[in-house]
């Protein structure tokens, strides 16, 4: 329908996704270089997030058209599906994220892209500092204004990270009035996060190839040739990521 809010929510996010490649050009180019170092050197691109956000790992994990050289960071304790409360309640304990981190062996010849639109959660930012003490490089996608109204004193991913994608959700994420005092939906992170993850390994792949390195990019499973190429890069990178 005109005028809905449907159309509204939809305009605003492609005016959001638009102006992405004016306000984030020169941090993606970074992050693509970062990445592409990083696969050089035969590092690992590993991907932390809680909550909503641990989407973004998975976004990434064995996807067609994606990398094979990333790794996701998951844990049942910070994701929704054994228990959204208590998984909100843990993100934000200090403390949790170095056991949880523990298997991940996060070194200086990585990237971890550590994803929260807050970005000012205990989980997150804990995150970001043990990539940081492991010498790792360390992305993280976020929003500054909601971070800068969440943060109240505290440490915030974005004063962390060696770069910074911001995905310019506002605060409180969501963008749309409903129509009642105070009630807004149509949140943004996930979908915008999701574009600039992928943008950025898409520029990091073409930068291997460019470059004349091989680019570890699977193929969707019902194109041909696709089983040999992924079975090579599954055996490749199944020693090092528990997740395949």
């Amino acid at each position: 329908m005109t005028g809905s809010l449907s159309d509204s929510y939809l305009a605003d996010l492609a005016a959001r996704l638009t102006g992405l490649r004016g306000t984030v050009a020169e941090p993606l180019d970074r992050a693509a270089e970062a990445m592409a170092d990083c696969i050089r050197r035969d590092g690992l691109i590993y991907i932390f997030g809680s909550g909503h956000s641990h989407m973004l790992a998975e976004e990434a994990h064995f996807r067609a058209g994606g990398l094979a050289a990333t790794v996701p960071i998951l844990s049942a304790a910070t994701m929704l599906h054994e228990g959204a409360t208590a998984g909100t309640r843990l993100e934000r304990l200090p403390g949790l994220v170095a056991a949880l981190l523990a298997r991940y062996p996060v070194g200086p010849q990585d990237v971890l892209i550590v994803v929260s639109t807050s970005g000012v959660n205990a989980a997150p930012v804990e995150a970001a500092m043990f990539g940081k003490s492991r010498g790792a490089t360390v992305i993280a996608i976020t929003s500054e204004s909601y971070s800068r109204a969440a943060s109240n004193g505290r440490k915030r991913i974005a004063d962390l990270a060696d770069i910074v994608l911001d995905n310019g959700a506002p605060p409180g994420d969501a963008t749309q009035d409903a129509g009642a005092e105070g009630m807004m939906v149509g949140p943004v992170s996930t979908v915008i996060g999701a574009a600039l993850l992928n943008a950025a390994l898409a520029e990091t792949a073409r930068r291997l190839i460019a470059a004349g390195d091989p680019a570890p990019i699977y193929l969707s499973a019902n194109m041909p040739g696709a089983a040999e190429r992924n079975d090579e890069l599954i055996r490749r990178y199944r020693p090092r990521n528990p997740h395949l």
